[in-house]
């Protein structure tokens, strides 16, 4: 289901994606305006026109709004995994596919130009790297327990190899990242879809590299 197949939402649960929304970008701009640390909290709660208590019921940080576009795809990955059917195809393919539904499930309203200004932000602001590497250790140990639970992993190696598989979709992942905010135009969630299957394409020739000698 996309974003745009989306049953309506209850009045209520609307506005609270508008509040969380508004947080977000309010956020991304002021960042990419003054600098990460150029910005306070009450700054960011007074341009949204929220107060304090009602930007903690959404986020923990200034890390964690500046990096909610990326980890709401992660969410949705989870999601997706959830429900994706075990038809036993090989579990790098099935996470590779999984991901790309998440991205599908992305809202259509400019994620894709949130997560180039949150990754340009995160390139020049320590704190998001570290918070996002915690982030991405708890995202894959959830996904990891839900793989346990949905899918079997036969022989004594099997949630080694499932560990082994999910660390190597984020890797690529990350890497497609790179190089869809490094091009000059072009930033859609199409495009960085292609990335990531083209990536995650070069897997298996990368496991196979050998060292040989320099000429």
């Amino acid at each position: 289901m996309t974003a745009e197949t989306s049953p309506v939402l209850p009045l209520r649960e609307r506005k609270k994606l508008r509040t969380r929304q508004t947080l977000i970008d309010t956020a991304l701009g002021l960042f990419g305006a003054h600098g990460f640390d150029g910005v306070t909290l009450d700054g960011l709660c007074e341009a949204a026109e929220v107060s304090k208590r009602t930007f903690f019921r959404y986020f923990d940080s200034k890390e964690d709004v500046a990096m909610a576009p990326t980890q709401d795809l992660w969410a949705a990955f989870l999601d997706v995994l959830e429900e994706y059917p075990a038809d036993g195809r090989r579990l790098l393919t099935l996470f590779e596919d999984v991901l790309v539904e998440a991205v599908g499930r992305m809202p259509a309203d400019g994620w894709a130009g949130r997560v180039l200004a949150a990754r340009r932000l995160a390139d020049l602001t320590p704190s998001m790297d570290a918070h996002g590497l915690a982030f991405c250790d708890r995202t894959t140990r959830s996904a990891l327990a839900l793989v346990e639970r949905r899918f079997a992993l036969p022989g004594p190696a099997g949630r080694l190899h499932a560990r082994l598989a999910l660390d190597l979709l984020v890797v690529a992942f990350h890497r497609a990242l790179d190089t869809w905010v490094a091009q000059p135009t072009g930033h859609t969630p199409e495009d960085l879809v292609r990335r990531l299957r083209a990536t995650a394409a070069e897997l298996p020739s990368a496991l196979a590299a050998t060292a040989a000698p320099s000429a």
